[in-house]
């Protein structure tokens, strides 16, 4: 239990990755461990040793799981100004996991979010602690039809999923959103974009509506393709019939996570 004067839990002064873990073999480790390491670099915490990072492993069950890392600055400081020498605290916790197989299969439904994304270029990419954006992005519905939720920033544009980075394909190009003013640099958007040409660009979100194909997907889940997408009152903008264009994306995102691929 993290105390009441820890810095993360008083104000998000902290990092986290979530991270798949395969009979106790974490899938994607080096990417995980060096966006840590930037976010670490950034917000000025020294990073744990990777020993320390890794010691969960040894107690990870057979089969699927997840394993959370939590990194905050740890106590110490008198309000927001931090202490001289942080004493960072490390807190993890592995689950069993199951991934969403029909959502692999069948394609999920995705709606636009009123919510927008505050622009802060210096965390841009980072995965801290301080999501409130995502929890009331998250809060918009409770329709188990819709899996994911899109979310735009202050100037209306397109960053990712509350949970998930998100791709499109568009007159045959790979596309995904520019992650350098807000959002989170995923570990599989990363690892798909050393693997393939995938663009990065500002767009609205009418862009969607240009696409043969979009996906959103996360190290944890692999990547889900988008059969229809709705604006934030329901109505739908677009569907798509899933084909070839999917599943392409989807094998090799679903490759680096050790998942099956999807037949078309």
């Amino acid at each position: 239990m993290l105390p009441l004067d820890d810095r993360g839990l008083a104000y998000g002064d902290g990092l986290f990755e979530t991270v798949l873990l395969r009979d106790g073999r974490p899938q994607l480790w080096d990417a995980h461990l060096a966006r840590l390491a930037r976010g670490c670099h950034v917000l000025g915490i020294p990073l744990p040793a990777e020993h320390d990072l890794a010691a969960p492993l040894a107690e990870a069950p057979t089969g699927l799981a997840v394993l959370k890392l939590v990194v905050t600055r740890g106590s110490g400081g008198r309000g927001y100004r931090p202490p001289a020498v942080p004493e960072p605290r490390l807190a993890w916790q592995v689950t069993a996991f199951a991934p969403d197989r029909d959502a692999w299969r069948d394609g999920v439904r995705v709606r636009h979010c009123r919510l927008r994304l505050g622009l802060q270029p210096r965390l841009a990419g980072l995965k801290h602690l301080g999501r409130l954006e995502n929890v009331l992005a998250r809060a918009e519905w409770d329709d188990p039809a819709i899996a994911e939720g899109l979310l735009c920033d202050s100037d209306g544009v397109l960053v990712e999923a509350t949970a998930m980075n998100l791709f499109w394909q568009r007159g045959g190009r790979l596309e995904t959103p520019r992650l350098d003013r807000c959002g989170v640099a995923g570990t599989l958007r990363d690892a798909l974009g050393e693997r393939l040409a995938i663009a990065e660009v500002a767009a609205g979100p009418d862009v969607l509506c240009e696409a043969e194909a979009a996906w959103v997907g996360n190290s944890v889940q692999g990547l889900w393709p988008l059969t229809r997408l709705d604006d934030s009152d329901g109505r739908t903008l677009m569907t798509w019939r899933l084909g070839e264009a999917h599943r392409a994306l989807q094998g090799e995102a679903q490759a680096l996570l050790g998942y099956p691929v999807m037949d078309q």
